[in-house]
């Protein structure tokens, strides 16, 4: 191996070494701020599940039921330490997100260029912002509708009948509001995933509604495998999410007529003729043809 190797193998090295150092120390960040909000989360843990327990006292009242009565069991002597600290690793990934992201933007912007930066910004920004929508829309309204399907199956002892009671378990009530809450969060990023492909010209509005009737048939698959075995939890996913496929059309649309105006007013500027040189100031016509005599007459 010639000096002129080892060289250039030192010189890329060097930085690959340094964006190992970046990496760790952004991973340390981030680890560290989801530690102190899983901390934070599991102090509060009780108070946080009888936050999530809400939903279903809603429930009970549309049920006409008397919400006093709203109980939940654990069967195993660890379930409900456990549900805890599956409560305060929800908690503590939610509230270290900003911390989380920002420490993923600051390791690749260096890498990106300004215009990209800029464009990259939105979606760090409103990304959040929609998967809060998706769990405020669980938890206000879909969570409760839920629960109150499940309270209808219910019947009181009588003539021939036995006396069936929900009772649900802390742990499977958690696991089913989070899942519900994960599962919308991820649908409603739809609209940011379209915008980012539409940029990236992966993805076109023409294209999208093409694929409109394939996009339904997706969202009531997905709907039965993020939600419960039950048609309101299945319908409830799937046409929110049809509603969000049919902004993503919208958002590329409007992509690519800001990329279609970018483009004609590059073609206008390319089509702009340069100005004529002008003469320089202080000069005449007379003062040039005398010059010209000069150089004829000089001429041999």
């Amino acid at each position: 191996m010639s000096k002129q190797d080892e060289v250039d193998i030192e010189a890329s090295s060097a930085p690959l070494i340094e964006h190992l150092i970046e990496l760790r120390q952004r991973l340390m960040w981030a680890v560290g701020g989801f530690f102190i909000a899983f901390l934070f989360c599991f102090f509060w843990a009780k108070d946080l599940f009888n936050f999530l327990v809400l939903p279903f006292k809603w429930a009970v009242i549309w049920a006409g039921m008397d919400h006093r009565k709203v109980a939940l069991i654990y069967t195993a002597p660890q379930e409900f330490f456990f549900t805890q600290i599956k409560i305060a690793m929800f908690g503590g990934l939610i509230l270290a997100f900003p911390v989380i992201a920002a420490q993923v933007y600051k390791f690749i912007a260096p890498g990106l260029y300004r215009n990209e930066r800029k464009a990259f910004l939105p979606f760090l920004v409103a990304s959040p912002l929609l998967f809060l929508l998706g769990a405020t829309l669980v938890y206000t309204f879909f969570m409760p509708m839920v629960m109150w399907f499940f309270l209808a199956m219910e019947q009181t002892g009588g003539e021939g009948q036995v006396d069936i009671s929900l009772l649900p378990k802390v742990s499977e009530y958690l696991g089913l509001i989070m899942t519900l809450i994960f599962a919308f969060g991820l649908v409603f990023q739809l609209p940011v995933v379209t915008t980012l492909l539409a940029r990236a010209g992966l993805a076109t509005s023409d294209g999208l509604r093409e694929k409109r009737k394939y996009a339904i048939v997706f969202a009531f698959i997905t709907a039965a495998i993020l939600t419960p075995p039950d048609p309101v939890s299945q319908i409830g996913l799937a046409l929110p999410t049809i509603l969000l496929y049919e902004i993503s059309i919208y958002t590329a649309r409007l992509v690519e007529r800001e990329r279609a105006e970018r483009e004609q007013d590059d073609e206008d500027e390319d089509e702009t003729p340069d100005p004529e040189p002008q003469p320089p100031e202080g000069g005449s016509s007379s003062d040039e043809a005398d010059l010209e005599e000069q150089g004829r007459g000089s001429m041999p």
